[in-house]
């Protein structure tokens, strides 16, 4: 189990009825009351962000050791778990074959979020380099899960869109495809008129550093209308972490040949 001590933080998984109430209202927090979303499970008598998977996933909690609140959630879903509750989230807005008829053991990300007033310190380091240990201990081979952009406006998400597309778009044997009627492309401004740096400012901060960890994007977005947002498919071989890359995920690299 997971259990990490910092001068601010602890993280471990969630245990009790209480952890899943605990990481379901920080997330209702963030996805619902922030970003707007909403959703056929979504319990808002309560202030619960919920669906049908959480009980079959492990949580990942990150808490302020002076006052115990959650303050950041992971929820993480490996294969056996899949099979057991019958999909992976992400299934539901893209075509995970290619992915899942490789030999590769799998890692599914999802509900990431931390409380507004613990964004852009050390908080999120701490809640990976516990995630890092995860997937170390279950040898994970790829980790893969949907990310966000707030808004559906795509006119007004061309630019970044188009840059993950042209700079970062997954190799052929990881590149899953949106599932989205119509589907939406992400092709939307040719290479050559693309202003990057402008482009790269209006890329989410979490997208953003797993690019820096060597992920790449699928083939597509989904325009996700109940969470008022605009999904892109983000994939990370665990193999292809340098060094570097691996410091900055977290003290605790995944192993099979990554160095710690």
């Amino acid at each position: 189990m997971i259990q990490k001590d910092h001068s601010e933080f602890d993280v471990r998984l969630a245990e009790t009825p209480d952890d899943m109430r605990a990481a379901q209202r920080l997330r209702y927090q963030v996805f619902i009351k922030e970003l707007g979303g909403t959703g056929p499970s979504v319990d808002h008598s309560a202030e619960l962000e919920q669906d049908d998977l959480d009980a079959f996933c492990d949580h990942l909690l990150l808490s302020d050791r002076q006052n115990g609140t959650v303050v950041g959630v992971y929820r993480l879903m490996g294969m056996e778990q899949a099979a057991r509750a019958g999909r992976f989230y992400s299934a539901s807005e893209f075509d995970l074959d290619p992915l899942l008829k490789l030999d590769r053991r799998c890692l599914e990300l999802g509900r990431s979020c931390l409380h507004p007033a613990y964004r852009g310190g050390t908080a999120m380091h701490h809640l990976w380099s516990a995630l890092a240990q995860y997937v170390a201990e279950r040898r994970i081979d790829l980790m893969f899960g949907v990310a966000s952009f707030p808004g559906t406006d795509v006119d007004r998400l061309a630019a970044p869109l188009s840059l993950l597309h042209h700079r970062h778009l997954a190799p052929p044997e990881l590149c899953v495809r949106s599932k989205g009627k119509p589907f939406q492309n992400m092709d939307l401004v040719d290479k050559a008129d693309l202003d990057r740096k402008a482009a790269m400012l209006q890329i989410p901060s979490l997208i953003k550093a797993y690019l820096r960890l060597g992920g790449h994007v699928g083939n597509g977005a989904f325009i996700d209308h109940a969470f008022n947002t605009t999904d892109v498919f983000l994939v990370m071989d665990t193999h292809r972490l340098s060094q570097r890359q691996a410091r900055i995920y977290g003290q605790a690299a995944p192993s099979k040949g990554i160095p710690t």
